[in-house]
């Protein structure tokens, strides 16, 4: 035979008949083992690929692959995918298992592997353990299981055969004996695979021997080959094979024989010396399972073809009977997508016969996924058409935003729409939907309409912006379907549409509509095509006007295209005059020969040509009309024609009408005519030299000489008349005027006479004016003596009395300025306190333009930031505030801690007592419990933390020192770097995290007592929350449906600590009114209503209610009272509900900010991971946070939330508990948008009012989400810890500290993945972890009491403070130079001393001029008293070092030291002396207002410390009154314990056998040991000293074995934790029950 491996053998060559020796023949047998295995290892994978249908690992590899539990689980969704779905598979690419190597988690995907075999009926025996895959122990019985799988499933008819492989597949030496190796090193023998068949049908039937005599003669006739008798033998029942089908018999005979005799060929190919277990007749022989698996693959290819049949056919109904064949096993079939699966699986079978080149059947898995896609269209198809009916209805409502949500709805398949135009949607489908027959617009219609409207809608919002570009891409658009659209005319049809929009918006009408919009661009189009033509026009009448022949100018003014009207042909040569001339006009101004005219020139030259052939023609006729009056001789006649206005003619006056007369017959008369005197024709001449021909027998004009011509020449032209009247009215003019002036002329000779005698005194002046110099001299003579005179006199009599007049100047002098000074000095006594006010105002109006000028200026000078510089310094009230504020700090985290403590110790007090109900023998239990409680132990407790401070961590040695330093730097870490915690919670599970967080987390921000550590724990949250969402939430929903950890801990941390109050303060009013209500009564229950009511009644009657007393809903509706109650309890309801909505609605400001900016942050992130998402989704999730996790609860408990005041051990009425739960559940489904339908629909009246409350909540979550960010909040930056006074300090148990160092250790990569990350670095300093006594010190090690688990417990407690510091930091060293931001911050220290002591313009004047002494002296002075300030401040408070150190240099050495570090810091880019350094000028501001910030917030910070304190303390009073309460009770239950205990005997031993308590059914079983034997082992259960302790022994054939110590309590607290069973001895399982209840009964006599 073959040799099955591919190596060459072992050993040297031996012949044929030699044998081999022991040792040989036990290495080969090990070496057949080893490639048995891999033989099966290959038909698993082989098995596994194709039914996951993905390549696996080589045999050699694939133990390790399975290892992780992927594989598997993928293999238990292929059979199970209900139990298995692919989103529970943990790591379900690998990514996490190839990166770090195996998680915890990863066993999950082992138990769902075994929870889907469970599932299916795999029997128990085949399963493996979990150990034995995530540990690898015993990888051969999980491809045994395999294998047992893949048979079972094969007979199901779920999954193919697995290929026998033996002797068929080859492997290396090196493969062989590496396999052989793992097998000898777990020492495992292969389980007998070959076995799996008959140990499945023994696992599976009832009677073994029949099914195993059925099965051999099943193969027995398929062996015979006679068709009837092998169907007789598959029918025999004892066979227990199903789905066989007579029409199949032949088939069945080929099959299963074919299959029989490929496993005994098979079975050749295994020497039976290779084989351990020896020859199994099911080697050769059909299994019961193989023949199934057989019999379901002729059942399921049978009714393939059934199904192809059917396709061929074209039979939807058909089609659907023949997918309901059992053997296809196929889910989810619906007779509804019947035609659905036609169309699918008909495509499918095309494309597979097109791909394989010839038509082949459909696979089952290939019709199971065309019945999947199928189903997702029909469902989507119905889905689509419930969305269109919604539409229809919308659209018929006629309410527009209703219409639009609806349109939106993604289930209706429609392209995008556009909220703000709602109306047009509405008001254009509405018309779209009353012209439909059926008055109802389907799918297709509605895609078609609102693709156009959407696209109108654009266009309207790109007119509104005026965005030309956005309106074009609509425009041409094949949504916006519109014809003949150009793209030359682009800008015409936004500016035409421009227009309609305003005047369609005057017309109260928002929107433009598509036919709006299609006229626009015709008629643009139109008047586009009417202007061109209109330009080729105006191009001919230029061309005509050049050739200068007046008939091609009419002739091209009359074309249609110019578009000209009243163009008349006797006046072609008019037109062409006037437009040559008007050309010319335009030619000389623009400067260019060849100007054109346009045509609205154009056309004002035929309008004036027109006009100046009606102004001859009427001129004309004037003319006539005067020389026919003329003839007549009438002079009135004559003198009214010559006034008609069209004639023009000027001075006419009616006086004169003769002298006309006569003048113009002599004139007339006086005309020799040369010719014919009756002649027709007059020539007339115009201003513009222009000669118009005129009829006097047609009365009609020419502008051009008629042919004849024959001129008429006694007849007056225009200027002969005019020049007679103006010579008659000249005439006339003069004689009128000498009459009427003669008083005129008189005057003008007395004018005459006047001047005369003016230019005689002219003549005498001039003679005079020569004579003035002289005249002048002498008056000046005159004068001056007259002076002098007067002024000798006066200078004579002063002379004589000077004493006298000194004097009396002086107190002239004297008075005047003391009388000023009394006035001045009286008005200020009198407004004395407006002066102080005045001058206050002034120099605080002077402050605060300089602080304004601080605050707002970019670049303040040098002199503001000077005069606020000595708010810089620090006094003794900051030191004295940041004393006082680390203690309140310390005492509000003591006190969380120790409110925690007592609570929990309270909580398990009512557990103890609970139980202590139930069995009094407990009672010293709890007794001893409460000791626990007292103040005493409490202050025990403190001084415990306060434990001497030189031993363990605070020991002054350098190893303990640089522990500490190490642990202080690894949290000042983790406080600042959120991700990194952010990143181990979620890595830890649930329960775990909520400890860690409630624990550690919230103890190392201080339980956010100060804005630094509030503002660091909010980046905690949004880091943790945002990856939380990243990672765990795949639907939007998750949220909703799971408990995300993040949130539970968020709501947690502000409904328990600062929230508290607020919701004390939102909902305390409104929840204390429905408490002291004591008539309201809130039932919304139709069954509760109907039994108070029959309870009232009977009460009041004192007779039994004929009634039913159980009764249905609907049958308790049926009574009117019951209806009547009902409408009063909801209008109750409602009433309240509004009063608690309106305390909601005005709170949004008392809301925590950190719940608010978790609403915002959670909002934030699901709208950018589903962008898609509906915003009413988003907007459901902030509410459930805000209002159902963190309101709701306190209202439906008000007194577990300290919302009203309740005193220990009283409890709320049911009543007002069923009232608040109304109540709540009301304001959940409007804040949730959820109506009340099935059983609830008694409650639809209310669903009018939820709709209105949800959108008042919509309001309210939007607002509530309008935050800053914490660090504009806080006013939190990267320099606030350098210019804090004091370093933040975390108090920290020892136990969270190690368990925190834990937790990292075991973490360390996934929290911090990159290498360089510094926590590896923090890490690498605390080296291993430390134990508690180590961390702690020796002495603090030692319980007193001896206990040394109650002492370690002791230790866990310990405190420990922690002042945080930074190891990156350079701050801390006085290497200034080495770290830019220490040296900017000394720089600034130095230059606020510089600046204080020494004034200047500049900063480069003050350091550049040297200092006085004075100003040495003053800033000596300055630096003294700082020295001093600090001398007196704890050491914790004190300055920097390096700092210090800077004090002390004079003002000289400072200013150098700072031109030093200026000229560095300009080395670094940090400031510029381009600008004389306003770049540090600018810092020294900045830090100012952050000097005065902090310390504002540290008085806000102050006041609540203060009251947080101030309520732990009234809570820890609460929890003290309830302390003494439990007390009372205890004393009470003692004292009445010693009045009933009398003495007694010593309680006997019992003696029970094993089998006794069997029988009780107190013992379960003991593990590997039959029950025959059970009445061997006796069971002894001893009572102890003290009560409730019991001592159970175990004896075997009389001999002691072991012994348990049982705790009577541990037996309750197991019972309570709903625990059944429990181990002793570690092999017998006891009924915990069962055995509570035979110690109450046989010692407690219960």
């Amino acid at each position: 035979m073959e040799q099955p491996t591919g190596g060459s053998g072992h050993g040297p060559p031996r012949s044929g008949y030699e044998r081999l020796t022991a040792d040989e023949m036990d290495e080969k047998r090990r070496q057949n083992e080893a490639y048995q295995y891999l033989c099966r290892l290959e038909e698993a994978k082989r098995w596994m690929e194709a039914c996951l249908k993905e390549d696996l690992a080589l045999p050699t590899e694939l133990e390790e692959s399975l290892r992780n539990g992927v594989i598997l689980a993928k293999l238990g969704h292929f059979f199970a995918p209900d139990v298995v779905p692919l989103k529970k598979i943990y790591d379900l690419g690998q990514a996490r298992f190839k990166a770090c190597g195996l998680h915890y988690r990863h066993t999950d995907n082992i138990n769902r592997w075994r929870d889907a075999m469970s599932h299916i009926g795999l029997p128990v025996i085949f399963h493996p353990e979990t150990t034995d895959i995530y540990d690898k122990k015993n990888m051969p019985r999980v491809v045994y299981c395999i294998h047992a799988l893949s048979l079972y499933l094969f007979k199901l008819g779920l999954a193919p055969q697995i290929q026998d492989l033996y002797g068929k597949v080859n492997f290396t030496d090196e493969e062989i004996n590496h396999m052989k190796c793992e097998l000898e090193k777990y020492g495992l023998q292969l389980p007998s695979f070959s076995k799996i068949g008959g140990i499945l049908a023994n696992e599976l039937s009832v009677d073994e021997a029949a099914v195993h005599a059925a099965v051999l003669a099943i193969n027995e006739a398929v062996e015979a080959g006679i068709v009837a008798q092998t169907m007789l033998a598959l029918h025999n029942p004892s066979a227990m094979l199903g789905n066989l089908r007579d029409n199949f018999a032949a088939v069945y005979q080929e099959v299963l024989h074919r299959s029989k005799v490929e496993k005994a060929s098979n079975a050749k190919n295994r020497r039976l010396k290779e084989v351990p277990e020896g020859e199994d007749i099911y080697d050769r022989c059909l299994t019961q399972a193989e023949i199934q698996g057989n019999i379901n693959q002729v059942n399921v290819k049978g009714a393939l073809e059934l199904v192809d049949d059917t396709l061929e056919g074209q039979n939807p109904q058909a089609l659907y009977c023949a997918l309901q064949d059992p053997a296809l096993a196929l889910r989810n079939l619906q007779r509804e997508n019947a035609d659905w699966y036609l169309d699918q699986l008909s495509a499918d079978r095309e494309q597979k016969a097109l791909e394989l080149g010839y038509i082949d059947l459909l696979e089952q898995e290939e019709i199971q996924v065309g019945i999947h896609a199928a189903n997702e269209r029909g469902d989507q198809e119905r889905v689509v058409a419930q969305a269109v009916r919604h539409i229809n209805s919308s659209i018929r409502r006629g309410v527009a935003e209703e219409t639009a949500r609806a349109l939106m709805n993604p289930e209706a398949q429609l392209p995008e729409i556009f909220p703000f135009a709602a109306h047009l949607y509405q008001q254009e489908l509405s018309v779209l939907q009353q012209q439909q027959p059926q008055g109802e617009l389907v799918q297709e219609e509605l895609f078609v309409a609102v693709e156009m409207l959407s696209a109108v809608a654009l266009v309207n919002q790109a007119l509104e912006h005026k965005d030309a570009g956005t309106f074009w891409k609509v425009l041409v658009s094949s949504s916006l379907g519109l014809s003949e659209v150009e793209d030359s005319n682009a800008q015409r049809y936004f500016d035409d549409l421009l227009k309609r929009k305003r005047r369609s918006r005057d017309g109260k009408n928002e929107f433009l509509s598509w036919n709006d919009i299609q006229a626009s661009v015709n008629d643009m189009n139109v008047s586009i095509q009417e202007e061109n033509n209109r330009v080729l026009a105006v191009r001919l009448i230029n061309e005509a006007l050049d050739q200068g022949s007046p008939e091609k100018t009419l002739t091209a003014l009359l074309l249609p295209s110019a578009g000209l009207c009243d163009v008349m042909l006797p006046n072609a040569r008019r037109y062409r005059d006037v437009l040559t001339r008007a050309r010319k006009q335009k030619a000389q101004a623009s400067g260019d020969a060849g100007a054109m005219l346009w045509w609205e020139e154009i056309r004002e030259g035929v309008s004036r040509a027109n006009q100046d052939s009606e102004a001859a023609k009427r001129m004309a006729l004037g003319i006539a009309a005067i020389n026919q009056a003329i003839k007549e001789g009438n002079a009135t006649q004559t003198v009214r024609v010559l006034r008609n206005p069209d004639v023009s003619l000027c001075g006419v006056v009616m006086d004169c009408a003769s002298a006309y007369q006569a003048q113009l017959s002599a004139i007339m008369a006086a005309k020799k005519p040369p010719g014919n005197a009756k002649a027709p024709w007059v020539r007339h001449k115009l201003k513009d030299r222009a000669e118009y021909y005129f009829s006097l027998q047609t009365f009609e004009g020419a502008w051009e000489q008629p042919h004849p011509c024959v001129l008429n020449t006694t007849h007056l032209s225009r200027e002969e008349i005019q020049l007679a009247i103006t010579k008659v009215t000249a005439a006339h003019d003069r004689e009128r005027l000498w009459k009427s002036n003669v008083r005129l002329v008189t005057q003008l000779q007395a004018r005459m006479r006047g001047f005369l005698v003016r230019q005689d005194f002219a003549a005498r002046w001039r003679l005079l004016s020569k004579q003035i110099p002289a005249a002048v001299k002498i008056q000046a003579y005159w004068r001056g003596y007259r002076q002098r005179r007067s002024y000798l006199e006066r200078l004579r009599y002063l002379r004589e009395n000077v004493d006298a007049v000194i004097k009396l100047q002086a107190w002239a002098r004297m008075w005047r300025m003391r009388k000023r000074y009394l006035e001045r000095l009286g008005y200020f006594r009198k407004n004395v306190k407006a002066i102080i006010k005045i001058q206050a105002f002034v120099r605080a109006n002077k402050a605060r333009g300089d602080y304004r000028m601080l605050v707002h200026s970019r670049n303040p000078p040098l002199s503001i930031v000077r005069r606020f510089a000595h708010l810089l310094e620090r006094s003794q009230r900051d030191y004295w505030e940041e004393m006082e504020l680390l203690d309140l700090q310390e005492s509000v985290v003591r006190g969380i801690r120790s409110n925690q403590q007592l609570e929990s110790d309270l909580n398990l007090m009512d557990i103890k007592i609970g139980l202590l109900v139930k069995n009094r023998i407990t009672l010293q239990e709890v007794v001893s419990h409460c000791k626990k409680l007292t103040r005493k132990n409490k202050e025990q407790l403190s001084d415990l933390m306060g434990l001497d401070k030189q031993k363990g961590l605070k020991a002054l040695s350098k190893e303990k020192r640089e522990t500490l330093e190490a642990y202080q730097h690894l949290f000042y870490q983790l406080q600042t770097h959120p991700l990194y915690l952010a990143r181990l919670i979620m890595q830890m599970p649930q329960n775990k995290s909520t400890k860690f967080m409630e624990s550690v987390v919230f103890t190392l921000f201080n339980y956010a007592s100060n804005a630094r550590e509030a503002c660091l724990l909010l980046q905690l949250f949004r880091s943790a929350l945002q990856e939380e969402i990243r990672l765990k939430v795949d639907r939007i929903r998750d949220i909703l449906t799971g408990n995300p950890t993040v949130i539970r801990l968020v709501v947690s941390f502000y409904r328990n600590s600062r929230g508290q109050n607020a919701l004390r303060q939102i909902l305390g009013g409104a929840v204390q009114e429905v408490l002291q209500n004591k008539t309201l009564s809130i039932r919304t229950s139709p069954v509760e209503i109907y039994k108070g009511w029959i309870n009232q009644t009977e009460s009041q009657t004192g007779q039994k209610s004929n009634l039913p007393y159980d009764v249905s809903p609907e049958q308790a509706l049926s009574h009117p009272e019951v209806q009547r109650r009902l409408d009063i309890s909801v209008r109750n309801l409602l009433a309240v509900t509004d009063k608690f909505l309106s305390a909601i609605m005005t709170s949004v400001d008392k809301i925590p900010y950190g719940m608010r900016y978790i609403a915002k942050v959670l909002k934030v992130s699901l709208t950018e991971k589903f962008p898609d998402a509906p915003e009413e989704d988003v907007y459901k999730i902030v509410g459930n946070l805000l209002y159902y996790r963190f309101m709701n609860p306190a209202v439906v408990a008000p007194d577990g939330f300290d919302i009203v005041d309740i005193s220990a051990g009283v409890a709320l009425h049911p009543d007002h508990r069923r009232n608040l739960g109304s109540i709540a559940k009301i304001l959940q489904h409007a804040a949730a948008n959820q109506m009340f339908e099935g059983e609830n629909s008694h409650l639809r009246v209310v669903n009018q009012y939820l709709e209105e409350t949800h959108l008042k909540f919509r309001k309210f979550i939007a607002a509530a989400c309008s935050v800053p960010e914490p660090e504009d909040r806080f006013n939190v930056d990267k320099y606030s810890d350098m210019v804090m006074i004091t370093k933040p300090v975390v108090y920290i148990t020892a136990g969270e500290l190690i368990n925190t160092h834990k937790l990292l250790l075991e973490h360390q990569q996934f929290v911090g993945p990159d290498p360089r990350d510094p926590l590896h670095e923090l890490l690498e300093d605390l080296g291993e972890l430390p134990t508690i006594q180590s961390l702690i010190g020796e002495s603090m090690g030692n319980g007193t009491d001896g206990n040394s688990e109650q002492a370690l417990s002791q230790l866990v407690k310990t405190e420990v403070s922690l002042t945080l510091t930074n190891k990156f930091d350079g701050a801390e060293t006085n290497t200034e130079g080495k770290d830019t931001k220490s040296l900017l911050l000394s720089t600034k220290q130095m230059l606020v001393d510089v600046i204080q002591a020494q004034p200047g313009d500049s900063l480069m004047e003050i350091l550049q001029t040297k200092a006085s002494e004075d100003q040495e002296v003053l800033h000596h002075h300055l630096m003294k008293r700082r020295a001093l300030c600090d001398a007196q401040a704890p050491d914790k408070l004190r300055r920097n070092r390096s700092l210090v150190g800077n004090s002390l240099l004079s003002i000289e050495e400072k200013k150098r030291k700072v031109v030093k570090n200026l000229r560095r810091l300009e080395s670094l880019g940090v400031v510029d002396s381009a600008n004389q350094y306003q770049e540090i000028i600018d810092e020294m501001a900045k830090d100012i207002l952050n000097q005065r910030q902090y310390r504002q917030h540290r008085k806000a910070e102050l006041a609540k410390l203060q009251q947080t304190l101030h309520g732990l303390h009234s809570k820890r009073m609460f929890y003290e009154d309830q302390v003494d309460y439990y007390n009372q009770y205890i004393r009470t239950c003692l004292d009445n314990l010693a009045a009933r205990n009398k003495p007694s005997k010593k309680q006997a031993t019992l003696h029970y056998t094993a089998a006794r308590l069997f029988e009780k059914g107190v013992l379960l079983e003991i593990e590997d040991l039959p029950v025959s034997q059970l009445r061997n082992v006796i069971f002894d259960i001893v009572p102890c000293g003290e009560a409730g302790q019991f001592q159970v022994k175990a004896k075997f054939m009389g001999v002691d074995m072991e012994k348990f110590q049982l705790h009577y309590q541990d037996l309750l607290q197991l019972q309570y934790e709903g625990v059944a069973v429990m181990k002793m001895f570690d092999k017998a399982r006891i009924n915990v029950n069962l055995l509570i209840f035979l110690l109450n009964k046989k010692f407690f006599k219960k």
